[in-house]
């Protein structure tokens, strides 16, 4: 199941409760769940987090995908809360989020 922009026009608790369904969906065997999202209450509660970035090289556009790993994880959540100023306490937020 893919999910693109599962995240429009919701935020808050609703976003956590859109995140906590997704997940149980991919908790059934045989079902995965690809979720395209900018939300941090939803990109906190995924099994496995992918960064998707593009760049322009030669007039084409290259699409790159990266399995984050834990620390990566911590700071991409941080970034989503935050913006382009990443604190201590957006890092502390952010790693609250990944536990629950």
């Amino acid at each position: 199941m893919i999910f693109d922009e599962v995240d429009v026009g919701i935020g808050g608790s609703v976003a956590e409760i859109v995140g906590k369904l997704l997940k149980e969906l991919g908790n059934h065997d045989q079902r995965q769940v690809l979720v395209i999202t900018h939300l941090p209450q939803v990109a906190s509660l995924a099994i496995h987090h992918y960064k998707v970035s593009k760049t322009q090289e030669n007039n084409q556009t290259l699409s790159h995908i990266h399995l984050m790993d834990d620390k990566m994880r911590v700071d991409e959540i941080a970034r989503m809360l935050g913006g382009i100023s990443i604190t201590d306490t957006t890092r502390e937020h952010a790693k609250e989020m990944l536990q629950i």
